[in-house]
């Protein structure tokens, strides 16, 4: 079962989910199955160091009896030799065995790394938009690297540490049972601590990790709109959100350094007044004569030998609690359907689709024909009590180009990522070719439905590799064709390495109008029978928006396309516009009609041609076999 961690500040935010105990223990199991003969000789290993490190004592208890007997000193060789002997073979073991374990926990590490990010990517935005990228960002970096910190450290010394205390106490029993319980005496109170320190660890550590993705969440927000901060002169109040959410992590910090602090105090009692019943047990065995000093001598440096295996495994907690916490919330998101539930049916997500993410190209034999986007009855509202969308209804026939606009907030964005599966409606319905968006699969969403947005990114890595995440098996002559689509071609042929040139972060700079081509040639790799384009031409500059839009007309050449227009002149040119206002469509028809209309479509071309220096002569219809794009002149 997973659960969506309550009690944070941040009330407005839907965090991803946290997996439960048992369902973070059942996942390690499963992580773990594959590789149980790596785990077993892991095992194996350790504990055959453990074994023949334990011989070391009665050896000392030896050397102890040997000098109180006043025997020869040629007696010492063969106990010195065995000692040299016993370094010799554990020291071999126990590399051997934390190799092997280092080995289990990185490549169990290794894939629960794969799941994550596997299913993180294909969650859907809305899903990520609702818990904010600050969430997911803490748990890719902060989790994953306690997590990854646990498994090189933490659990080769919890394992080796684990195996010593057990066969140091059935050591000490085969000395005499006596010292045995007289060790345990110091049992109850490192039990009692053990407890009370979890009691307390686990609460605070998950709420530092809900703190941490919440101070990460607001840095990114500030980072991000660091313009529109300055803009608005609102430095102050950002600040002073970075800085209480920092102080409540802070504050949480120093609370569990607190606790680790009282932790301790109460292990070094426990090791006191183990260590005074060993030697008193010793004193009054040594008296009766029931064992020799040397014996005595032995269980002493047996119980003194726990204090490092039994407080690595008491201080490991710290980590292990961390660690779990860590591992508890990747879980909760590697356990995540791509339709945003859990695996084990729990609700962890919106039912929206990741339609960003382009679909395979079309097979030869299907039908070219693109499928029709209809809209029904569409509300919608991101907050309760606010709508946005108010009983929408549109439809788009099949291979038709409607070109979407209005003021700013008239829903035009809202209207896109809905038609695209990125949200769900509040009420109404949108259906691509006759089969309602909801019921298709997220994979089937994907196949049929791109969205390209004016937010693009381009990855690091060669420019081959950037066009090849929409297609992954295209050949260079693939390649090369959708950037010549997309007048690139040239562009990408004048780079220092042509297609293996690196870009993205560190590499060679592109500009926003490239971006967008690169974005379009993608969708043309791609190849999906419906594209939803939202003011994909907005970063290109008036030198670069002509050739963007003929670019974008190629791209949607044969396909059924929504395009929320940046510019008039992309609208013009589109079959059919449809022009929103206050969530609602107030107008629909071609250029030429909803001008001769004289309504909301005329005073915003007639407002948007009054700031050019003259007004574009308007297309004329197009007629069959014209090309789909027809350029407008800019005013």
């Amino acid at each position: 079962m997973t659960t969506t961690p309550p009690g944070t500040e941040e009330t407005a935010r839907e965090l991803l989910p946290v997996a439960s105990p048992a369902r973070t223990r059942a996942a390690v199991r499963e992580l773990i199955r594959p590789h149980r003969a790596l785990a077993a000789a892991g095992f194996a290993a350790l504990l055959a160091a453990t074994a023949v490190g334990l011989l070391t004592q009665p050896l000392l208890g030896r050397i102890v009896d040997i000098a109180a007997g006043n025997r020869p000193l040629d007696t010492l060789t063969a106990v010195v030799l065995s000692l040299v002997a016993v370094a010799l073979l554990q020291g071999l073991a126990t590399t051997a065995g934390l190799a092997l374990v280092a080995r289990l926990g990185e490549t169990v590490l290794a894939r629960l790394r794969e799941r994550f990010v596997e299913r993180a990517l294909g969650l859907p935005l809305e899903r990520i938009e609702r818990a904010g990228s600050g969430d997911l960002t803490a748990r890719v970096t902060g989790d994953v690297a306690v997590v990854a910190e646990a498994v090189r450290r933490a659990l080769p010394e919890f394992t080796r540490s684990a195996l010593a205390i057990v066969l140091t106490l059935g050591a000490l029993a085969v000395l005499d049972w006596r010292f045995l319980l007289a060790a345990l005496v110091a049992l109850p109170i490192q039990t009692w601590t053990a407890r009370w320190y979890i009691r307390r660890a686990v609460p605070l550590y998950a709420r530092q990790r809900i703190a941490g993705g919440t101070q990460q969440q607001q840095l990114l927000d500030t980072v991000r709109g660091a313009a529109t901060v300055r803009a608005f002169r609102l430095e102050r109040e950002h600040t002073e959100r970075v800085t209480e959410r920092s102080g409540a992590l802070v504050a949480l910090t120093l609370r569990g350094v607190n606790l680790v602090l009282s932790f301790y105090s109460r292990l070094h009692i426990a090791e006191f007044a183990g260590l005074a019943a060993v030697l008193a047990t010793g004193y009054l065995l040594v008296r009766d004569g029931s064992a020799s000093v040397g014996t005595a001598t032995a269980a002493a440096l047996y119980f003194h030998s726990l204090f490092t295996p039994m407080n690595a495994v008491l201080v490991l907690l710290d980590d292990a609690q961390s660690a779990v916490s860590g591992l508890a919330r990747i879980v909760g998101v590697a356990d995540l359907l791509q339709d945003g539930t859990t695996t084990d049916g729990t609700e962890g997500g919106g039912s929206g689709t990741a339609a960003v993410v382009p679909a395979p190209r079309r097979a030869a034999d299907e039908s070219p024909r693109p499928p029709a986007v209809a809209v029904t009855g569409l509300h919608h509202a991101y907050a309760s009590g606010h709508p946005v969308l108010h009983g929408v209804d549109l439809t788009i026939r099949p291979g038709e180009r409607v070109a979407l606009v209005g003021a700013s907030g008239a829903g035009k964005t809202t209207l896109a990522r809905l038609i695209a599966g990125i949200h769900t409606p509040s009420a109404g319905t949108v259906t691509i070719g006759g089969v309602p968006l909801a019921d298709l699969p997220p994979a089937a969403v994907r196949r049929t439905v791109a969205l390209v947005s004016q937010e693009t990114h381009v990855f690091a890595g060669p420019l081959a590799d950037d066009l090849r995440l929409a297609r992954p098996g295209a050949h260079d002559a693939e390649l090369r064709d959708a950037l010549e689509r997309v007048d690139a071609a040239d562009w990408a042929d004048a780079l220092p390495d042509g297609l293996e040139t690196v870009v993205g972060d560190g590499g060679h700079r592109i500009d926003g109008a490239r971006v967008q081509a690169l974005a379009l040639a993608r969708l043309i790799l791609a190849d999906p029978p419906v594209v939803v384009l939202d003011e994909a031409t907005a970063e290109a500059g008036s030198t670069g928006a002509r050739s963007l839009e003929k670019a974008v007309a190629r791209a949607v050449e044969g396909r059924t396309a929504l395009i929320v227009a940046h510019r008039l002149t992309q609208a013009a040119a589109a079959d059919r516009i449809v022009v929103m206002d206050a969530g609602r469509v107030v107008e629909s028809g071609t250029h030429d009609e909803l001008r001769a209309a004289r309504g909301p479509y005329a005073a915003l071309w007639d407002a948007w041609s009054l700031s050019r220096a003259t007004e574009p002569a308007p297309p004329g219809p197009r007629t069959p076999g014209e090309p789909a794009h027809r350029p407008v002149p800019e005013p």
